[in-house]
């Protein structure tokens, strides 16, 4: 009997009869060695992923051009080759030999290292190859399997073998769905699920579905090429035209964390090991890989004080991410910040520009624009007030100061840039006079305008209270949610102005909201105004430019929104991580209409798979907007096949409850038939069923149910 799957015994079960429920999988044994052609549904996975100890020759490496070295200078140089070798895996116990010339007692110039397991031998001389350990010794590192390849080689030169070009598969592919949908992934329990968003169907059409996939977290690529999951091992990617095929893995055994590059070249992996010594801080590892050939480009080591300045969230006090990419998609520069400094390197070489760190004496944060070289930083205050707080503006690579802002009497800061890199708003949270409370007010700056002008914007009431703020993606407006909960204001203000546009106006304030969260659609124009978590999900539908409510709705207890790429349609969810009941996701119209809910037990993550920017030129986007009618006829006529197939679909389920209905009270009459001489016995003879042919008479009948005798004691003198 060939080999089958799991499904395909389930399926022969069914067939037979057999309940594979009530038998117990895991009393059965086989004889060892024999699987009797049932192979498990994750055996693949465990045959690709699993790190087998192996105790040939495919865990040594070769390292050459080695310092040659007398015998008393022979235990300083193997504790240098040790500590560098140690710091990649775990080197078994005399894995390191180093053979010494028994003529002159010098080492030969090479030497052995054996690991604990093959990838972590490749992942060594991957990292060390061409180190450079003095100007006269750059590393040679080989796998020692390698030299029997070496010795196969021909003493004299033949052309290679020209192979046909065979084309990869379009990674792109799910861009030329014919309906224009989008995809989403899903995580609830073991599973998980890719869908299409099938909105015109009012449900999701299943793409993709795998348990155990990844064993924390799943994260598109910010151009949605790529599924990237997150193992023990490391991290992996996955993506194709019909199906989700990995791609490429990258070893980095206990990840935690990653994050691609804007422009998915680079994927950034963190991991975080605990010390020997529990007053040590945890050792933090990073790498940095080429996202196609799996290659590391860099990698960083250290303790997490060194990778815990700035920002918030992360793990172990880390911020995360704590490299952060700048320069728009061409993925030219990223950067850390530091104690008194950030450090801001190139990837054509992945090292500092300049090779030296830019020094901003008690940096506290720092932001770079979406689409340009620039970020923007903050400096608090410095010696009790007499150096004032600011706001820098620097240009990389030339590391130029474009503009700075002084900023007085601040209790905390807070950057946003604008999605086109056009504005950058500064909310500040300033003293009063008496140190006892602050107020809050924005610093706004013109980005592409000469000299970058920057206005100071305060709310109508300074003391309000900031709960959130957002700018509108492409476009020119922001909104803030001020005020006192539970019912905090929300206001709405232009960068440009009806005579001016180089003024910022209000445009409107909505009174008493029950908000804390604002949600952009990514087109902009629309804007949902929530209350999450605390606020049991209150959702309100606005329309910006007409200044309108456009629909109110609730998802109880939602806890996360998520515009689809497009602006067409949103998810709001309910995750397990918050609530234990009612777990699973909405789906929504731009406009506030319910389109499906799906309910899921141990529900955890809802993504929209990323849409890459239009490759329509803006000539070509105005035509269409502009002859949108004419290309609107053919999707309206398929709205309108979807509808009456809809309407079909919902005839045909009236028709089969019908007929159910009508079977149901044909079974009843036919059993009525048969029990009549039954109910006529009852009756004494009466042959009739109607009731109305019979006289009803109330007839009193007294039955005595119980008799009984009980003696009191009575005594003298009481009543």
């Amino acid at each position: 009997m060939g080999e089958i799957s799991l499904t395909e015994l389930e399926a022969r079960a069914a067939a037979s009869g057999i309940d594979l429920s009530l038998i117990d999988i895991d009393s059965i044994k086989l004889p060892p060695g024999d699987d009797f052609g049932v192979i498990s549904d994750d055996e693949d996975i465990y045959q690709e992923e699993q790190m087998d100890f192996d105790y040939g020759l495919g865990n040594t490496i070769v390292v050459d051009n080695l310092p040659v070295v007398p015998k008393e200078k022979f235990d300083k140089l193997e504790g240098v080759i040790n500590k560098i070798y140690s710091q990649i895996g775990v080197i078994k116990e005399d894995g390191l030999w180093m053979p010494v010339d028994p003529g002159t007692q010098k080492t030969l110039g090479y030497c052995f290292i054996e690991y604990n397991t093959p990838q972590e031998a490749e992942l060594a001389k991957e990292k060390t190859n061409g180190y450079k350990l003095d100007r006269a010794h750059v590393f040679a590192v080989n796998m020692i399997e390698d030299f029997n390849r070496f010795m196969k080689v021909p003493d004299e030169w033949a052309p290679p073998e020209i192979r046909p070009y065979v084309p990869g598969e379009n990674l792109q592919h799910w861009l030329t769905d014919e309906k224009a949908r989008d995809q989403f992934v899903i995580r609830a329990g073991s599973d998980t699920e890719v869908f299409w968003n099938d909105a015109r169907h009012m449900k999701p059409d299943p793409v993709y579905k795998r348990a155990y996939w990844t064993e924390s977290f799943v994260q598109w690529s910010p151009l949605g090429t790529y599924l990237a999951t997150v193992h023990r091992q490391g991290a992996a990617v996955w993506g194709g035209s019909s199906a989700f095929n990995r791609l490429m893995r990258y070893a980095h055994p206990q990840v935690k964390l990653i994050d691609f590059s804007p422009g998915e070249k680079y994927l950034v992996t963190y991991s975080s090991h605990e010390p020997s010594n529990p007053r040590d801080a945890n050792r933090v590892v990073i790498n940095i890989f080429d996202v196609r050939t799996g290659k590391v480009m860099r990698d960083f080591k250290g303790s997490a004080d060194e990778f815990s300045i700035g920002g918030a969230g992360g793990v172990a006090g880390v911020s995360w991410p704590v490299f952060r990419w700048g320069g728009g998609k061409d993925d030219k520069y990223f950067a850390k910040i530091g104690k008194n400094m950030i450090s801001v390197y190139e990837t054509e070489s992945f090292s500092l520009v300049d090779k030296k760190s830019l020094k901003a004496e008690n940096v506290l944060d720092f932001i770079w624009s979406p689409t340009d070289p620039i970020f923007a930083l903050y400096v608090p205050e410095l010696g009790g007030g007499n150096q004032p707080a600011r706001v820098s503006l620097i240009q990389i690579p030339g590391k130029e100061e474009l503009r700075q802002k002084n900023l007085f009497s601040v209790s905390d800061c807070k950057m946003y840039w604008q999605s086109n890199g056009d504005y950058l708003a500064v909310k500040v949270d300033r003293y009063t006079k008496t140190k006892k409370s602050t107020y809050t007010g924005f610093e706004l700056f013109r980005i592409k305008e000469r000299d970058i002008p920057i206005e100071v914007l305060e709310l109508d009431n300074k003391n309000d209270k900031i709960i959130a703020f957002a700018w509108e993606p492409k476009g020119h407006r922001f909104a803030v949610v001020h005020g006192d909960s539970p019912r905090p204001d929300v206001s709405f203000y232009s960068m440009r102005s009806a005579h001016n546009t180089g003024r910022v106006s209000k445009l409107t304030t909505l009174k008493g909201k029950q908000a804390n969260a604002l949600f952009w659609s990514p087109s902009g124009h629309y804007l949902i105004i929530a209350g999450l978590k605390g606020f049991n999900g209150q959702l309100e539908f606005y329309n910006v430019d007409e200044l309108e409510t456009m629909a109110t709705a609730e998802h109880f207890m939602a806890t996360d929104i998520e515009w689809d790429p497009t602006g067409r349609y949103v998810a709001t969810s309910v995750t397990s991580v918050h609530h234990d009941m009612e777990n699973g996701f909405n789906i929504w119209s731009f406009n506030g209409k319910l389109l499906y809910r799906t309910l899921k037990d141990h529900f955890f993550q809802f993504l929209w798979r990323p849409r890459p920017a239009s490759f329509l030129s803006p000539e070509k986007e105005e035509e269409i907007a502009k002859n949108l009618k004419k290309y609107s006829k053919k999707y309206e006529a398929e709205d309108q096949d979807v509808s009456l197939q809809l309407s079909e679909q919902d005839r045909e389920k009236r028709r089969m409850l019908k007929d159910e209905w009508e079977k149901w009270v044909n079974q009843w009459k036919v059993l009525h038939e048969e029990e009549k001489l039954q109910r006529q016995a009852l009756r004494d003879g009466e042959a009739s069923d109607e009731e109305e042919e019979y006289e009803a008479k109330e007839v009193e009948v007294e039955e005595l149910l119980d008799v009984s005798e009980e003696i009191l004691s009575f005594e003298y003198g009481q009543e």
